[in-house]
This record gives structure tokens, sequence and C-alpha cells, in this order.
């Protein structure tokens, strides 16, 4: 134990949905050796050993703390197509769970996003979204709350954007388990080594939602762009000598970030402006409202497969996995307004603009492929 406990500040209106659970485990972390300050974000849920949605400070680095998918983030590209009409668009998008293999795949267009070395040569998995929470979506504009904001960004009322929400795929988990293999949840024994690993990964999940991106580019029929967004909410970084360790949070110092709704409400494009207090960090989404059991139980009473495929903003889903169909669905978060008004109430962030979903991507549907292709689980 260390001498004298962290302090743990939550940043939610008492009205906000956080679990006890949630912040449990955040005092839990405050009890560890080292650390400084735990701040919960107000899409704090209960993660596997520690929360999701917080930003821990501490003079020790706990790999556990960021966890397994080290580099995840959400990256923002601008889309410039004539016209956006989701039914078509939708049945074009690429199959993102097949990845691009840089011997077989070698003429893909996709790799000329490729500029320099592949970080840690890790060739796995290259240009896949994976599964869970992670997402592509194609989504307009659509209100402007800071036009010269936006302006600078490029962005107006109307225009398209690919929201690009993954991370390191196998990679952080390889550093994750190699770490947890001798140590268990202790402490780096050297954090220089783990950080190198770490930052690789980082890269990767960058470079990843890059590539990502550009087969949608093409697939779709429009020219890849650099993000105009593009922050890691999975990471640790040294700050003022200590080490930053961030779960579901993301760096909110000065920064844009895209805090995720959820495929069926707005995301919001914010502007961070978080102090030490906070760990210079804003929330990264809606946070989970329900387990994927609940909202698999909940959802399969409530609704059908194909009210699922179509969300209350009118967009359509692309997911061949009917559980996954349900454990995503957008009754399983939080509110993505109440998360915004917490951040704005708190001083943490100014939102820019809203992001309406046209089409969300979360697995291929290959439920029309010849049969040697159909995937496990599907009816």
């Amino acid at each position: 134990m260390s001498q004298q406990q962290a302090t743990v500040t939550v940043f939610a209106s008492p009205t906000s949905w956080i679990e006890s659970d949630a912040v449990a485990q955040c005092h839990q972390v405050a009890a560890l050796d080292g650390m400084m300050h735990v701040a919960a974000m107000p899409d704090l849920h209960p993660g596997k050993g520690a929360p999701i949605g917080a930003a821990m400070t501490s003079t020790v680095l706990y790999p556990f703390l960021v966890g397994s998918d080290i580099g995840c983030g959400i990256a923002v590209f601008p889309v410039r197509l004539k016209r956006a009409v989701p039914e078509k668009l939708a049945t074009r998008f690429p199959d993102l769970d097949r990845a691009l293999d840089p011997e077989r795949n070698a003429g893909d267009p996709a790799w000329d996003v490729v500029k320099d070395e592949i970080p840690a040569g890790h060739v796995e998995g290259l240009g896949t979204v994976g599964r869970g929470n992670h997402f592509v979506e194609l989504a307009r504009i659509g209100t402007v709350f800071e036009p010269g904001h936006a302006s600078r960004l490029g962005l107006d009322a109307g225009d398209l954007v690919l929201v690009v929400h993954s991370g390191s795929r196998g990679l952080g988990e390889r550093i994750l388990r190699e770490h947890t293999e001798v140590h268990g949840a202790d402490p780096a024994a050297d954090p220089a080594a783990y950080l190198a690993r770490h930052d690789d990964a980082v890269r990767w999940g960058s470079l990843n939602r890059r590539l990502l991106a550009a087969r949608v580019a093409h697939a779709l029929g429009f020219e890849p762009a650099e993000p105009i967004v593009d922050q890691c909410h999975n990471l640790v970084e040294v700050r003022d000598g200590a080490y930053l360790h961030r779960k579901g949070a993301a760096p909110g110092d000065g920064r844009d970030v895209l805090i995720a709704g959820t495929r069926g409400t707005p995301s919001y494009l914010v502007a961070g402006h978080a102090g030490p207090k906070a760990g210079h960090s804003v929330a990264h989404g809606a946070g989970r409202k329900m387990s994927r059991a609940d909202a698999l139980r909940r959802g399969k009473a409530k609704h059908t497969v194909e009210e699922l495929r179509r969300t209350p903003v009118g967009s359509l889903v692309v997911c061949g996995d009917r559980q996954l169909l349900f454990e995503e669905a957008p009754t399983a978060y939080k509110r993505i307004e109440q998360v915004i008004a917490d951040l704005v109430d708190h001083g943490l962030a100014t939102p820019v603009a809203t992001t309406i979903p046209l089409v969300t991507y979360k697995t291929a549907d290959l439920g029309s492929a010849p049969r040697g292709r159909r995937r496990r689980g599907q009816a």
C-alpha cells in the first residue's frame, strides 16, 4: 500500500448513470502503490480489473491499467462524395474482417497510405476493424456549434466524414500477455522497454485506422485523405515525471476529439481543454450502460434483427453477427448528450459539431455469400 491513498474525482453530475462497481474500481486503483490521482470521466463503466473511462496518474507504470488494446482510438477523415445514399453505400463496404496481406494483396491501393515501416513488423490483422465496440462509420456533419473551429478543420454542416474506431488488434494483446505471464498485475519491471513496445502499438493503431479509411474510400469511390482528428484513448504517457494511464479516456489537453455516441445517436466532435485534475483527459464515448449479456437478453425480448439494422436516426448497420447487433444496440449505452453535458459543466470540453450516422460497419454481412464463405454462427 502507498503511504497516502490517491485522490479520486468523478466528472459527472448526480443524475448521470455511473455504476457503483465502476467507482469502486477507481478506488481499488487509487490504493495501488504509487498512485497519485484517478480522474473518472462521465462515460465511466466497469472493466476487467480496471475501470473504463478513467485517467490514472502514478509514479509507477501499470500495464494492466492500459489493457490489451493499446493504441485503440478514433480518427475522423473527410469524405468527398457527390451523393450519399445509405442503402447503396452499405452494400459497397469492403470486408474489413479480411486482413490485407503485404504479399497476396500487394496491389491493393490502400497500401499507398503506408509511408514507413509497419510498426513492430506486425503484419497480422492489417486493415481489419476488430469486434466489440469497434466500427467504421460514414456520417454527415449535423449541428455545428462552433463554426470558426469547424471551418479550421475544413468542416461545414452537411459535409460527409468517415469515423474509424479501432486499435492495435493482436499486437497490444501480445504485449500485455507477455507482461502478465511473468508479472501479473504488478508494475512494469522495465518501464522503458514496455513503453518502447507500447509506442509501437500506438503507432500501429493509428496506421491501421488510415488503412481502414483508405480501403473504404476506394470501395465507395472517393480519394483517401489524411485524418482531421486522430486521438488514441488506450495509452500511457510520461507527463510531469509521472505515468498518466488512459483506459477509455482521450487526451483532452487542447486537442480535438471525436466522442462516439452509438450507431443510433449522434457523436460529438469537441475541443478538449482538460487540466491536471481531469488527467488532461475527456470521455471517449457514451460508455456502456448494460453488460453484453444484459444487452443480448433484453434486446432479444424487445427487437428483431431487422429492427436493429436500421437505427432511430435512419442510418443502416452492416453487421453479419447477430449477437453483436444486440450487444452493441444503442440502448446498451448511456445517453451521449448527458456525457457531453457533464464535460461542458466541468469545463473539460467545448462541443464543435455533431456527426450523424449514415452507415455503420461492424462486421461483414456475408449472409448472401457462397456457402464456403459464410461465417460461423450465422443463420
